[in-house]
């Protein structure tokens, strides 16, 4: 049996609108299809991590592109020791951080997706108006709060490994998650009182 040279092998990478073909050895295409398939697994997370930052639905598709530039640009900084979602949802708070400063706007005009829960009509109705009155007033805390806020109370994240990934001193993430919730509870008062007097 003859062995046949192996030809090098490309690997193609969009980044800041380019394609990008450079020529890899085994060992980068592997580290490469390590983070696409922690990108997959965790693909639904990073989502809910996005619309929970607030993140229109119209730009999710593109902010999680960028999330897996960045991702992959970074994967060999990821310790494997450690968990992958709190270092994934630094990334997913610095790249919606950055689309907001570019411009978009933090407003929660997104119509919910219908899909079959299984729940009765009404309930499903009065669960969707209660997560769209919790996103609109998630929305009306301060992004660098409400980072601290999702990972803490939604994520269960640890609060030092929130300011760990989120690169704040310790006493700083407490001193959000504190001021943070006064605001989401400011928030949820005023938005029902609005509501209960459409009715």
């Amino acid at each position: 049996m003859t062995n046949t040279p192996r030809k090098p092998q490309s690997l193609v990478v969009a980044f800041e609108g380019r394609k990008v073909a450079t020529l890899a050895t085994d060992a980068d295409v592997g580290e490469a299809g390590d983070c696409l398939h922690a990108y997959q697994r965790e693909l639904d997370y990073l989502i809910g991590s996005l619309r929970r930052l607030g993140v229109p639905s119209s730009d999710i598709e593109d902010v999680l592109h960028e999330v897996f530039l960045v991702m992959l640009k970074r994967w060999d900084d990821y310790d494997n020791e450690r968990p992958l979602r709190p270092w994934l949802f630094g990334i997913a708070f610095r790249v919606s951080a950055s689309q907001r400063r570019r411009g978009s706007r933090e407003l929660y005009r997104d119509v919910a997706d219908a899909e079959y829960t299984g729940q009765a009509p009404d309930e499903a109705l009065a669960n969707n108006e209660a997560r769209q009155l919790l996103l609109r007033a998630l929305a009306t805390v301060p992004l660098e709060r409400r980072a601290v806020l999702v990972m803490y109370e939604v994520d269960e994240v640890p609060i030092r490994d929130i300011a760990e990934q989120l690169e704040i001193p310790l006493f700083t993430a407490y001193s959000r998650l504190r001021k943070a919730r006064k605001e989401l509870n400011v928030a949820l008062v005023r938005l029902k009182k609005g509501r209960s007097h459409d009715v």
